[in-house]
């Protein structure tokens, strides 16, 4: 006996193996798989704030295509001084690029190698792009290997898509957000844009009475190593949670995850 798929849990970690096996075998099985890492926020937001976003949004996205979530990856690479305040701030523990190639390379083949016709990473740490790449080109190559001579990788194999949140948010949503301008992605960390959707999604993790105010970070166009810690904010945060609501969460939340479902539907061929 299949069990309803409508009546799943969306998360995989919920389900039980044998109508896990049931539900792969589907024609448009998808798992989405958030990636975070374990980071200070300053004073105000937790540790998990990456991981907890990424898995947030993912299990929105999820319940409207079908899809499954897998459970994130909770690490991940090194803070940078120029976009996560730095590795070196209590609290911030972290991947090197190997271990998170290896760690993402792993899932992903898994899942893969099971028959899921479709792997997304939903990234929520700016520093782990590129490693997360790197590990769905690994990844692929283990499951579609193709002998010598033989030719590209079949195109009706898995697929597997890379995105960063972020990356969703018009200008129209940022303008709201920031009505005195939006001072860019470089140095939102632990600033308005985390801070409103915790707010929106898990207001019981932020501390607003804890966020302090103070200018953006004033960082140079190098990085140094190693780094100068007198250059990033005492918080860590480098810009000021002023101004962050849930209602401007609320604004990002249902634009990110709308911008996004459309994204999965039409590029992997999902029924809407």
């Amino acid at each position: 006996m299949t069990t309803d798929p409508t009546a799943q849990p969306t998360r995989l970690a919920h389900l039980d193996a044998h109508t896990y096996r049931d539900w792969v075998a589907g024609a448009h099985s998808t798992v989405i798989l958030p990636a975070g890492a374990f980071e200070q926020h300053g004073p105000h937001l937790p540790l998990g704030t990456d991981a907890t976003l990424s898995s947030t949004l993912a299990e929105a996205v999820a319940s409207r295509i079908g899809a499954k979530v897998a459970e994130p990856l909770s690490y991940g690479y090194k803070s940078q001084q120029k976009s996560g305040g730095g590795n070196h701030l209590p609290g911030t523990v972290s991947l090197d690029a190997g271990a998170l190639i290896a760690q993402a390379r792993c899932l992903i083949s898994g899942f893969l190698s099971q028959g899921v016709k479709n792997l997304v990473i939903l990234n929520g740490h700016y520093e782990n792009y590129q490693f997360l790449y790197e590990a769905a080109d690994l990844a692929l190559g283990d499951v579609r290997a193709t002998p010598p001579g033989a030719g590209l990788p079949d195109p009706a194999g898995p697929t597997v898509l890379l995105l960063s949140y972020w990356d969703y948010v018009t200008e129209e949503t940022l303008s709201t957000v920031y009505p005195n301008g939006f001072p860019g992605w470089d140095i939102e960390h632990g600033g308005v844009l985390e801070t409103s959707l915790m707010l929106h999604l898990h207001p019981g993790l932020v501390a607003m009475d804890r966020a302090v105010t103070h200018p953006p970070a004033n960082l140079p166009r190098f990085d140094r190593l190693p780094v100068d810690p007198s250059r990033t904010p005492e918080t860590g945060c480098l810009s000021a949670p002023d101004g962050s609501s849930a209602a401007k969460g609320r604004l990002l939340f249902e634009q990110v995850i709308a911008e996004l479902t459309g994204d999965l539907i039409g590029e992997l061929g999902l029924p809407s």
